[in-house]
């Protein structure tokens, strides 16, 4: 893209119909975020009477999956974007596959067995992280063919999150209390799968329209209406890797963000834990869902507003070491348990908004300082290689769970049966809440510090003649 055109496009406002349809889109990173990591873990250790370490295994080998895929996928998406002008295929072929694997994840009865059911759940679960992928990576990338303007993606990114902290609401309270709607658990679990895909479905197939190539300002020089060859899957993931190494930038972010990933991935897996064992109620979670969406949905557009008045990484900076306080409070309850706990979780929520939208945000400056050296056409392998890092920290969050359950003796059960759980397992679920992300957020600051874009590197680029 010549500056002139890249110029017009970072001082064009975009459109109140594509920021929102973009938006969306979080229903569905926002559900399949939320619900499997909330849900899935405890799905198997206390409704089919999976062992918990078998269990972190089955989530950690479906994400390992993701990891393998999204550079490929990334790289598939440059290659339609460069034929067709748009990376819309990919999102809408995984916005109507997700629905079925989805529910067929939670449609596994506990009469089939611990190991059948296991290899039910890891193959459908496969499944939908497939779907998810082909959405997910094109959808990321879009941000950075929108526009060009480094308060236009701020603002662009912000609203996802307003979306994507509604979803987790929804989602992380809503899926729970329709699980528990009925007397059994079984279908209750079969019915929170339907009708929970299919609302993900929706929201992908609605920001899908996003991708079209009449959102964009046209078509990049030496992109779009070219066939590019299908390269060898070692080359697709040479580039990715070739990707990492040139841009400084991009490995600090995404170093951040892996880590953070761990941080939220390890409190999200734990939650039904503390909701069920510590605070003594399964229908709890709802509330701690409650109390950390409820502040993130009012703190999104504070979060913007402070990091166009200081800059991102600023912001982030200060977003992070607020959610690192926030949950080195909970350690308290391994001692004192009580209600005092959601006020932790409600100011992780104030952190958590910005840990979402701002390096979301972010990236496509990466990706725009990468193209000025390498070349426009890339962002797909850049967000193939992101999306990878997020599911790897995700992924170790639940596994790093199931690690710390089965190491402090957590009893696995069946829906229906009552256990009751050794002190040694409730003090492993309160510190894996607590103290673990804690000190995984504190060593994403290290690694944030090596991030050096700032404000006036995308606005200069974005000029005529620069």
């Amino acid at each position: 893209m010549s500056t002139e055109a890249r110029s017009e496009r970072a001082s064009v406002r975009l459109s109140p119909r594509t920021v929102v349809l973009y938006a969306i889109g979080s229903l569905g990173t926002g559900g399949y975020a939320t619900l499997p990591g909330l849900v899935l873990t405890y799905f198997l250790t206390d409704n089919l009477g999976v062992a918990a370490l078998a269990a972190g295994l089955i989530v950690t080998a479906a994400k390992i999956w993701d990891v393998i895929i999204d550079p490929l996928i990334g790289a598939a998406s440059d290659r339609q974007l460069a034929r067709t002008g748009s990376r819309r295929g990919f999102m809408v072929t995984g916005a109507l596959t997700l629905p079925l694997f989805f529910a067929l994840t939670f449609a596994v009865p506990p009469s089939w067995g611990p190991a059948a059911g296991a290899v039910c759940v890891l193959l459908a679960f496969l499944a939908t992280a497939t779907s998810f992928s082909l959405f997910q990576v094109p959808y990321v990338a879009l941000p950075a063919e929108l526009t060009d303007g480094y308060d236009e993606r701020t603002r662009l990114l912000g609203w996802r999150v307003v979306v994507l902290t509604a979803a987790i609401l929804l989602f992380g309270a809503g899926g729970p209390a329709l699980r528990n709607a009925g007397s059994d658990p079984v279908l209750g679990y079969l019915v929170m799968g339907i009708a929970a895909g299919l609302v993900i479905g929706v929201g992908m197939l609605i920001a899908a329209r996003t991708a079209g190539p009449s959102t964009r300002s046209g078509p990049q020089d030496g992109v779009s209406g070219s066939p590019v060859p299908a390269s060898p899957w070692r080359d697709q993931y040479l580039s990715g890797f070739r990707a990492l190494r040139r841009s400084q930038p991009f490995r600090a972010l995404l170093g951040t963000f892996l880590l953070q990933a761990l941080a939220t991935g390890t409190m999200l897996a734990g939650a039904q834990y503390v909701a069920t064992w510590v605070l003594r109620s399964e229908d709890a979670v709802t509330f701690v869902f409650v109390a950390l969406v409820a502040p993130a949905l009012l703190a999104t557009p504070a979060w913007t507003a402070i990091a166009r008045r200081i800059g991102k990484e600023r912001a982030f900076a200060i977003a992070s070491a607020l959610f690192t306080v926030a949950a080195l409070t909970v350690t308290a309850a391994v001692w004192a348990p009580g209600a005092w706990i959601y006020g932790s979780v409600a100011v992780a929520g104030i952190a958590y908004a910005g840990l979402q939208s701002l390096p979301m945000a972010m990236l496509p400056d990466v990706i725009s300082h990468d193209e000025r050296t390498s070349g426009p056409g890339q962002a797909g392998t850049f967000t193939g290689i992101w999306t990878a890092g997020e599911t790897v920290g995700f992924a170790l969050g639940a596994t790093a769970v199931s690690l710390t359950l089965a190491a402090t003796g957590y009893i696995s059960t069946v829906a229906g049966a009552v256990v009751e759980q050794p002190d040694a397992a409730i003090t492993g679920i309160v510190l894996s809440f607590s103290i673990l992300p804690a000190v995984l957020m504190a060593a994403s600051l290290l690694a944030l510090r090596h991030y050096r874009l700032r404000r006036h590197d995308i606005d200069v680029a974005a000029e005529p003649g620069a």
